[in-house]
């Protein structure tokens, strides 16, 4: 028997892509479903592929609002009791460089990206840990492992929701309550189609657009599967996607060397 079976899932983003895929497989896996998403429509259209036996609800949700997201986990807890695992999902893209991007922008980013996830976090660990069971799966990117050409903000993001997914690894040892980090690379979503782009953004900007739709190769499925066999063997880094593992090595084995090497990729 899986141990998602009669667990209650907190998911968000869940209205398209690697969300949609995670309820699909956690339903058939006999899952209790708390399902979030800002688009009705996208979450709705989750909500009728599942099977007619899960249980289920839906949430509209703006993971970038603080009181949004604490009001949520007292909605699930209202709903559902409990909650055993919360995978922070939820993401966008603001395609510039540093340079390019506005503050405005970089908020704009870091508000559903890096906030939602913190908020997320914080407003289901007092559950977990108050049961003494639990399970926190943070979704960051290969951008949280490489820094990447007009992706700045992005980058930012992902790399601080790594940071905070690393720093619960020690201090919830021996609580009962695991926290995972997942590196998702090329991820045949919408997140690229679907994301902002700098009002100022030129050349370099629409270079990475060019790039991104050669690499998004791996269907959110696959993505799926490999964080829910992730989460099941107790791991505590997910890495999955195209390139997603040759990324991870790159980072390691040449700290100092890969921003020149991706740079030519871009260029």
């Amino acid at each position: 028997m899986s141990r998602f079976s009669g667990s209650v899932v907190v998911i968000t983003g869940a209205g398209s892509g690697i969300g949609r895929a995670l309820a699909q497989q956690l339903a058939a896996k006999g899952a209790r479903l708390a399902l979030s998403d800002l688009n009705r429509q996208g979450l709705d259209e989750t909500l009728k592929s599942l099977p007619a036996v899960t249980e289920v609800r839906g949430y509209v949700l703006d993971v970038s609002s603080r009181q949004a997201v604490f009001a949520h986990a007292d909605e699930v807890k209202r709903d559902f009791g409990t909650a055993h695992c919360v995978i922070n999902n939820a993401g966008a893209t603001m395609i510039g460089t540093i340079e390019h991007m506005t503050i405005d922008e970089i908020e704009w980013q870091l508000g559903i990206n890096l906030w939602g996830v913190i908020y997320g976090t914080k407003a289901f660990l007092p559950i977990m840990l108050a049961q003494s069971e639990g399970c926190i799966v943070n979704i960051s990117s290969v951008f949280g492992l490489v820094g990447y050409p007009a992706q700045g903000a992005y980058n930012i993001s992902k790399f601080g929701v790594r940071g905070l997914t690393e720093c619960l690894w020690s201090e919830l040892e021996g609580t009962g309550v695991s926290a995972i980090c997942v590196h998702p690379g090329g991820i045949k979503t919408n997140i690229e189609k679907a994301g902002r782009r700098c009002g100022a953004a030129g050349e370099e900007e629409a270079r990475f657009s060019v790039l991104a739709d050669k690499l998004l190769q791996t269907e959110p499925g696959e993505c799926a599967a490999d964080i829910i066999a992730g989460v099941e063997r107790g791991k505590r880094r997910i890495i999955t996607g195209n390139k997603a593992t040759s990324l991870y090595w790159l980072s390691r084995l040449m700290p100092n060397r890969y921003p020149a090497i991706l740079k030519t990729i871009a260029g």
